[in-house]
């Protein structure tokens, strides 16, 4: 079980679960909505996770990924591809449960990430799945609330902006290797320095999107965030081959969602 669970990239699926959670509650849900919301996301999340290490195994045989548990044996490719089939079919009703409407979204966002492990990451339009994803996931949350309504287009834009950016972040420190294997989306293409540059820069875009967008006067933890993201963001991508560029776009989006959870509190 050890194996399985390491395989479904625990870190950013309990993330991006987490963000949706909070989400949810700022947004109006109760716990009952909060909890579906939860538990479609988490499912979809623990889908795309297994997809995407099942879907790379012959590459990182190839490259000597030893950090991976398919790699090092610790659970098999059936049982992975197992578990990414049924976590994809409890994510189906679990996403329609919030209503045809908003599942159809979430089911989207699931569909461009699993889009992307299985093709677009091989493609100039590799960073396309994940600013759908992550653009459509506030609207997965908000039309599951009375009366559907859509989220506003800067919630949308700051979510698509901070995805995009994830994509180039996530992908700095494996670029040789899957150059080596024939993966060549935009990151690859662009290089290393060039790639970390653009993702820092989606990333405060995101931030300036939530500190800006909403109307009224910027809060003070607005203006102390977008400080605290610029700096973060420039320390931590003059090392853009180590895994701190991902872990920091991370932080930045925790603390961007309490900036968000403040400005939708009902």
């Amino acid at each position: 079980m050890g194996g399985l669970a390491a395989a479904c990239h625990p870190l950013p699926a309990a993330a991006v679960t987490l963000f949706a959670a909070v989400l949810a509650v700022a947004a109006g849900h109760g716990p009952a909505g909060a909890a579906l919301v939860a538990g479609a996301v988490a499912a979809g999340q623990l889908s795309v996770g297994w997809c995407n290490d099942r879907a790379d195994l012959r590459r990182d045989l190839a490259t000597g990924r030893r950090d991976k548990p398919l790699v090092a044996g610790r659970v098999s490719a059936a049982a992975v591809a197992r578990a990414a089939g049924t976590a994809l079919l409890l994510c189906v009703p679990l996403s329609l449960a919030a209503g045809p409407l908003a599942g159809a979204v979430h089911l989207a966002c699931v569909a461009a990430a699993w889009g992307y492990n299985l093709r677009l990451k091989r493609t100039v339009l590799s960073w396309a799945p994940y600013a759908l994803a992550f653009g459509l996931l506030p609207a997965f949350v908000t039309l599951g609330l009375p009366g559907a309504p859509w989220p506003p287009p800067w919630l949308m834009a700051a979510a698509a902006l901070l995805g995009a950016g994830a994509h180039f972040a996530n992908v700095l420190p494996d670029i040789d290797d899957d150059l080596a294997t024939g993966v060549v989306g935009l990151p690859q293409r662009l290089g290393a320095g060039r790639s970390a540059a653009l993702a820092g820069l989606l990333v405060l875009g995101s931030t300036a999107a939530l500190v800006w967008g909403p109307p009224g006067r910027v809060t003070a933890y607005g203006w102390a965030l977008l400080g605290a993201t610029a700096a973060a963001l420039l320390l931590a991508f003059r090392r853009p081959a180590r895994r701190l560029p991902f872990l920091t776009v991370m932080a930045v989006a925790g603390a961007d969602v309490i900036l968000l959870a403040a400005r939708l509190r009902p």
